[in-house]
């Protein structure tokens, strides 16, 4: 069954529409690379909007009825906004999820230290990534440090213009006889992904004075010490804006596509959202990469607890009444896809493959092999679901993530379903998918948001 490509669709009026919401995805993504900045970002978004806070609203037990908008903030890593229906919460919810993390190199508790007059940072690879991606690339570092007095300091080096970037070097062409002989997954180690950072003393004498100059640094323009480390959380990111890819500009280059794409578009059609007839909820977690566990993963009781915490100010609580508002809830679950690369064909099941520009991509499961760890959508839900594509001129597609012994990968659905709600994975096509630099197609970025808007309209 041959898709249609959606740019064949377009009027000029709609391609500059589609060019216009990517450049304002191209923000989004340009600023928020971190779990932090996405949720961050997203609040500012949602308070313009009228959202409110929903922990203040539990304080002061405010009830809420139709209409009303809320957010649940975890932790500042995950985010659920609610837009409260005229039906009880118990006829279930319309729910997005997507997740805000991406893979990076985290900096360590202790990572400061100095290697014959230069100085470096210790990271640990967070998330799937082929280590050999990232060297020789400007880094930035993105994050928080908190003071054992509870301050918080907010730290991005490596974004300005002026700003300095850092980096971790590779061995040179002319040495790497033994380099090349390695796999792929050993040619780069994992602990020798360590950033360099500095090389000029700060005295000219005593030992360790180029990490002393490091340090001294990073107390006047940001005034924590190397004991602060302890309490940081810092990530290493590709540095630098998302850019327009292909001389005809249809594309999108940017770090954290995966997923920050599927949570834009997920927010943008919330937003639009003012009265709804089931409570529609945008749900943007974190710890996906590493298996969605921890206090701000999607395998935490935060959802659980905030639907809760929702339906009691509703004025109808019971556990009974939670369970039922799960269990009858419809969820998109709003990941990216693997889009077809000519450079790499071999891997595709071509009449099952996702392609840049023929819209949302609707995975119906995931998984790997034998459709391990998948969530395997019902058929019942993907017809409705074609019905209101097609029904709202939403340009789609169906696809796998690959040959079926090629490997395979996950998302939050699985953990949803556990609830018993329909669940199925969709969302955009992306090239090179963990590297530093992702790619995507703007009709594709545009055709996901219309999905979300229309599956918030009509499920």
């Amino acid at each position: 069954m041959e898709r249609v490509l959606a740019w064949n669709t377009y009027d000029e009026a709609k391609k500059q529409e589609v060019f216009a919401f990517s450049e304002d995805y191209k923000r989004f993504i340009s600023v928020c690379k971190t779990e932090r900045e996405c949720v961050a970002e997203t609040i500012r978004m949602a308070e313009a909007k009228g959202y409110r806070n929903l922990d203040t609203l539990v304080a002061s037990n405010t009830p809420l009825k139709p209409g009303d908008k809320v957010y649940a903030n975890n932790m500042g890593k995950t985010i659920a906004l609610f837009v409260i229906g005229s039906e009880p919460l118990e006829a279930g919810m319309k729910i997005l999820g997507a997740h805000v993390d991406s893979p990076r190199l985290d900096i360590k508790q202790n990572p400061l230290y100095e290697d014959h007059d230069l100085a470096l940072l210790d990271t640990h690879y967070y998330g799937g990534v082929k280590k050999y991606q990232w060297v020789t690339l400007p880094l930035a570092l993105h994050g928080v440090v908190v003071l054992k007095d509870g301050t918080k300091v907010e730290v991005v080096i490596g974004e300005k213009e002026e700003d300095p970037v850092v980096g971790v070097s590779d061995l040179l062409i002319h040495l790497s006889a033994d380099q090349l002989k390695k796999s792929g997954s050993e040619v780069v180690e994992g602990e020798d992904l360590n950033i360099l950072v500095g090389s000029m003393p700060l005295d000219k004498e005593g030992s360790d004075q180029v990490k002393a100059m490091v340090l001294d640094i990073l107390r006047k323009e940001y005034g924590f010490a190397e004991e602060d480390f302890l309490s940081a959380e810092l990530e290493a990111v590709p540095a630098g804006k998302a850019r327009d890819y292909g001389i005809d500009r249809s594309m999108i280059m940017g770090y954290g596509h995966d997923d920050r794409v599927c949570a834009y578009t997920s927010l943008m059609a919330m937003l639009e959202v003012e009265t709804c007839d089931k409570t529609c909820v945008c749900l943007l977690v974190d710890k996906e990469e590493v298996g969605s566990i921890g206090a701000t993963g999607m395998q935490s009781k935060f959802f659980e607890n905030s639907v809760a915490e929702v339906m009691n100010l509703c004025g109808n609580y019971s556990e009974l009444g939670v369970r039922r508002a799960l269990k009858n809830s419809k969820m998109l679950s709003s990941d990216v896809s693997a889009a077809y690369d000519p450079n790499y064909a071999s891997v595709n099941e071509m009449k099952n493959t996702a392609f840049f520009g023929k819209g949302i991509v609707f995975n119906k499961y995931t998984g790997s092999r034998g459709k391990g760890g998948c969530n395997d959508a019902n058929a019942e839900f993907i017809a409705e679901l074609r019905q209101i594509m097609e029904k709202e001129g939403v340009v789609f597609q169906t696809a796998e993530l690959g040959k079926v012994d090629q490997g395979g990968g996950g998302t939050i659905a699985y953990i949803l379903a556990q609830y018993n709600m329909e669940v199925i994975d969709c969302g955009v096509a992306v090239q090179n998918m963990h590297a530093p630099w992702e790619v995507v197609s703007k009709a594709d970025v545009y055709e996901t948001k219309q999905g979300y808007v229309a599956f918030l309209k009509h499920a």
